[in-house]
């Protein structure tokens, strides 16, 4: 089975390294990678250059203006030609060697379709430091009208149901992957399997993390997410996700 997986980048020449190193030690071989650049103004196109040959023959990538980063994803997915495709930012890294293996594993069995996990959130000064842990264990299509979602880049799915299913929606700014995951998930009903693996850490401050106003147009977007596809919920029935987020940053710390 080979496994497609997709890294968007901008300007991510600070961060790009260690994402890639993390993708090289996968003990999975039959991986292709693909990085989709979106015209970097700093150095990152050279170090994907610098890194293409350790790739042996197993990374695509272009770099070249796109109409952001769900635009970007659906350009990588295309590119694809693994049976399963995921996603890792340019400012995330996994940091176990085996992550791959164990998705390719549960995707021996024919009735899994998708796969969820579990990611810890690092402070980019120290990156062993653990500030959140951000389970999908309890994770359950219910909640998604409560502003739950599992781990994002713990995503793993056929490349077939994209194409069946659909893409990101390019209209949504922040929360295009939320709408995913509602349609595939919830009104696809594709069977999941959650994996107890922290698939891979991430540097806090992403998207749609960075600022109340991001966090407005996420709340904006996830309500809209969960009407389109048929899920009631809205602004006060979102606030409950916030005390769970403390939660876990509380947890870590104990």
């Amino acid at each position: 089975m080979k496994i497609s997986i997709i890294t968007v980048s901008y300007n991510s020449s600070s961060t790009i390294r260690d994402t890639f190193e993390s993708v090289l030690i996968q003990n999975y071989q039959d991986i292709e990678y693909i990085v989709i650049d979106g015209n970097s103004k700093d150095n990152t196109v050279d170090i994907i250059k610098e890194y293409e040959p350790q790739f042996k023959g197993k990374i695509k990538w272009i770099s070249e203006p796109d109409k952001g980063l769900y635009d970007a994803m659906n350009k990588g997915i295309r590119m694809a030609s693994g049976d399963v495709v995921g996603i890792i930012n340019s400012d995330d890294f996994y940091h176990k060697n085996d992550v791959i293996s164990q998705v390719a594993e549960a995707f021996g069995d024919k009735n899994i379709q998708a796969v969820i996990g579990d990611v810890r959130f690092v402070k980019d000064n120290n990156l062993d430091k653990t500030v959140r842990y951000y389970s999908s264990k309890n994770f359950k299509p219910s909640l998604f009208r409560f502003g739950f979602m599992p781990a994002h880049p713990t995503f793993f799915t056929y490349k077939s149901y994209f194409d069946k299913y659909g893409y990101y929606k390019t209209d949504y700014k922040i929360a295009a992957d939320y709408e995913l995951l509602i349609r595939f998930l919830h009104k696809h009903k594709l069977n999941y399997k959650y994996l107890h693996l922290d698939f891979m850490k991430m540097r806090v401050g992403g998207v749609s993390t960075s600022s109340f106003k991001s966090n407005i147009i996420s709340n904006k977007e996830i309500v809209r997410a969960c009407r389109e596809n048929g899920i009631y919920t809205n602004f006060p029935i979102l606030v409950f996700k916030y005390f769970i987020k403390i939660w876990e940053v509380i947890m870590v710390k104990q």
